[in-house]
């Protein structure tokens, strides 16, 4: 009895999650193509793997992301089409953001609709990705001229549910600057040692308990998974926005001018990043405020938006040092060239780190970690630093109330200037601040048996 694995975007999260599972799951086999011309993939992968998968009798369920037109393959190999199919969305192109209107192809929304159909379970990384992709299906097949179908997502819903994205860190204790120190508990081996207190014990956490990260829907019209949804992204979130601690609110007096900002770099000497002038473990209160920024370089991630904050900030004189992280593509948005020469020696870091340690090392030494995303259906890297103790700002909207406390959230640019120029001026508040949330749901430990039991199936006299 094996699991069949595809992946038509071998890379980011995608990767992460398969190389994961193959880990984790016993009798696993990955066919994967890499992270490439993801239109292409969407489009041919198909054809590809009909070729490239060989023919197995043990095979007995076929785990694929939705960049996989799974219709197509099952159609081209109909012993596939016999497996309990299993198609799991990181993201959804019904409501996946194009710069223009008329650059959205009908396609990619329409694959992903009839995969769902011939999928057996329906698998979705949060339940905004779950419902903005459902709730979107009736306007996005009116795009159509005529002869519409009707009553698509009656018929996808009930196989749908939500599985959150399953996150495994390593033991980031040896990163953390000596402020961050008393608000970690060291877990030993937290590197798959198969402990489910992994995540119980994270920095800045709050051990109250958490929500089961699975919510079945199998009935559109009532139970508990299909309320929590629908209250999770009700209009009447808390306005909390402003009620920070009064000393964030009232801060009057200017930080001190004194910093240890980095000299100008050539590229070459940014991408080989030294945390020697950050990371000693003394001195860190008096340090300007470390603004980290781990998204991927594109347009959906809205780097306007951050560069325009951060550069007024630099225009009064603030106080701050910025890591600028995340891979980059084919095109780069021309305004990282011209905020790397704007920002100058407030630059820490600037590029991509594929070493995880490095990675995770900047994201330890940093304060505040900030998303500006027009895009997000879950957010691996803010969660990752929120683990290495950074303090997140995330607009309030897309998956990110699902996601972080209201306290945390900012509704425009504004809001967002206005918190950091606060805690430019104070930053030791923020290295004080406790997290607030609760994030054990999204471990591995939380999350293992849930993958395990959707991975699992009982033989067929068919197959």
């Amino acid at each position: 009895m094996s699991t069949l694995i595809i992946e038509a975007f071998y890379g980011g999260s995608h990767k992460q999650l398969v190389d994961l599972l193959q880990e984790e799951i016993e009798d696993c086999v990955l066919f994967t193509l890499p992270a490439k011309k993801w239109h292409w993939r969407a489009r041919t992968a198909a054809l590809y793997f009909m070729e490239n998968v060989p023919a197995s009798d043990d095979y007995r369920i076929l785990f694929a992301s939705s960049v996989l037109n799974l219709t197509e393959l099952v159609a081209l190999r109909p012993d596939l089409g016999k497996l309990k199919k299993v198609l799991y969305f990181h993201e959804n192109q019904l409501t996946y953001p194009v710069q223009k209107c008329q650059e959205r192809d009908f396609q990619y929304g329409y694959n992903q609709i009839l995969s769902c159909l011939v999928a057996d379970v329906v698998v979705f990384n949060s339940a905004y990705n779950m419902e903005s992709f459902l709730t979107s299906i009736g306007k996005f097949m009116k795009l159509i001229p005529d002869h519409r179908p009707k009553h698509l997502e009656k018929l996808i819903r009930p196989k749908c549910q939500v599985l959150y994205f399953p996150m495994k860190f390593p033991d980031v204790s040896r990163f953390m600057p000596e402020h961050k120190l008393p608000h970690i508990e060291k877990t030993p081996g937290a590197e798959g040692n198969g402990s489910t207190d992994l995540f119980m014990d994270l920095p800045f956490q709050e051990k109250n308990g958490g929500t089961t990260g699975l919510i079945n829907v199998t009935n559109p019209d009532h139970g508990p998974g299909h309320s929590e949804l629908r209250s999770a992204h009700s209009s009447s979130w808390p306005e909390t926005l402003h009620n920070l601690p009064t000393t964030l609110e009232k801060l009057e007096k200017p930080a001190s001018s004194t910093s240890t900002n980095l000299s100008q770099a050539e590229d070459s000497q940014y991408a080989a990043f030294n945390l020697s002038s950050v990371s000693g473990r003394s001195g860190c209160q008096e340090k300007p405020l470390h603004i980290v920024w781990p998204h991927r370089w594109e347009h959906d991630k809205d780097p306007e938006s951050f560069f325009k904050v951060l550069l007024k900030m630099k225009e009064m004189e603030l106080n701050f040092h910025v890591s600028v992280l995340g891979e980059t593509f084919t095109d780069v948005p021309d305004i990282f060239s011209e905020a790397k020469k704007a920002l100058g020696s407030s630059i820490l870091h600037w590029g991509y780190l594929p070493n995880r340690d490095e990675y995770f090392q900047v994201l330890c030494m940093a304060d505040v970690v900030i998303s500006t995303a027009k895009h997000e259906f879950f957010g691996v890297a803010m969660i990752e630093a929120v683990y290495c103790g950074c303090y997140p700002l995330c607009p309030k909207a897309l998956v990110y109330p699902e996601i972080f406390p209201a306290e945390y959230l900012y509704s425009t640019p504004e809001q967002l200037f206005k918190r950091l120029q606060n805690f430019c001026k104070r930053p030791d508040i923020v290295r004080k601040h406790l997290y607030k949330g609760e994030m054990s749901q999204f471990s591995w430990a939380a999350l293992r048996g849930k993958f395990r039991s959707l991975l699992t199936t009982e033989p067929r006299e068919d197959l």
